[in-house]
């Protein structure tokens, strides 16, 4: 086996990240191939990139999945094996081994593997509130590809694993109004995907929704039925707080339930907003 058989480039998407970054740089110490993808930030990320070695290129920001499938398909990765990042996330050194060994020895019809993501707050890890725990991160190059404006999805040609260890991750690492903001704009996306999904008159299944082996095509059809409930946003508080006792999270379990019910809100405003818009009647959309 050669050296770099069983090492993993890793990719890292920012925008104006000097304050997660370095955290995230320092938890994949042990890639010989670290590439930092961004969106021409105004702040210190650039240079914290370079300093720490990382391949640093910019591109401007034109959506996430055109974001991301430019890095995929642009970037030279030394390596067969890639990890794909948030800079608010950190990977623990079990995390880190248990790649590397899967890395060296998956057969070829294998594309991918899931990962766990722990949600933080407060300092808590949301172990009953957190909504999607598993993500495609670990992705043979040239076999994954993103589609979807907001909430990307990623395809991986091949089988997907899933590993044992777990990813941690800092949502709330820049503060709360941070989050509002950033979930503010999704919200504008989400009601724009919405009014597009509702003209042509998109189904959605009932049978993938609760039984696909694919979580994210589970989780797109869970998404659109969902969509179609009247009270969604006090649904979805009720169903994080006691469906899936986010109240065992204490504190930190309540406030992110309650955030996750605004955004919803905010996408249920949206939508009616532009329903208005194109002339339709508000009534049409469950509220």
């Amino acid at each position: 086996m050669r050296p770099d058989d069983a090492m993993i480039s890793v990719l890292i998407l920012t925008k104006n990240e000097a304050r997660d970054l370095p955290g995230c740089l320092a938890s994949v110490a042990w890639s010989n191939d670290v590439h930092v993808f961004d969106s021409l930030s105004t702040d210190a990320t650039a240079a914290i990139a370079t300093a720490a070695g990382a391949v640093f290129t910019q591109r401007p920001f034109d959506g996430y999945a055109r974001q991301r499938n430019a890095a995929l398909t642009g970037l030279p990765f030394k390596n067969e094996w890639l990890l794909i990042l948030d800079a608010d996330e950190r990977v623990p050194e079990a995390l880190a081994t248990e790649m590397q060994q899967v890395a060296a020895a998956s057969p070829p019809q294998v594309g991918g593997y899931r990962i766990r993501r722990r949600d933080y707050l407060e300092g808590r890890w949301l172990r009953y509130s957190q909504i999607t725990p598993y993500y495609v991160r670990l992705v043979r190059v040239g076999r994954a590809r993103y589609h979807r404006k907001i909430n990307e999805v990623i395809e991986v040609e091949g089988q997907v694993g899933q590993l044992k260890g777990y990813l941690e991750h800092y949502p709330f690492s820049k503060g709360y109004a941070h989050w509002l903001s950033k979930h503010n704009q999704y919200s504008t996306m989400e009601a724009q995907r919405w009014l597009q999904e509702h003209q042509e008159q998109m189904q959605f299944s009932l049978r993938m929704a609760l039984t696909s082996p694919d979580p994210a095509q589970r989780r797109y059809h869970q998404k659109g039925l969902f969509y179609k409930l009247p009270g969604r946003p006090l649904l979805k508080w009720g169903y994080m707080v006691f469906a899936r006792r986010g109240l065992l999270d204490g504190r930190p379990g309540l406030i992110y339930a309650t955030l996750q019910a605004i955004y919803e809100y905010f996408i249920v405003l949206k939508t009616r907003e532009l329903l208005r818009e194109k002339g339709e009647k508000p009534a049409s959309l469950p509220s």
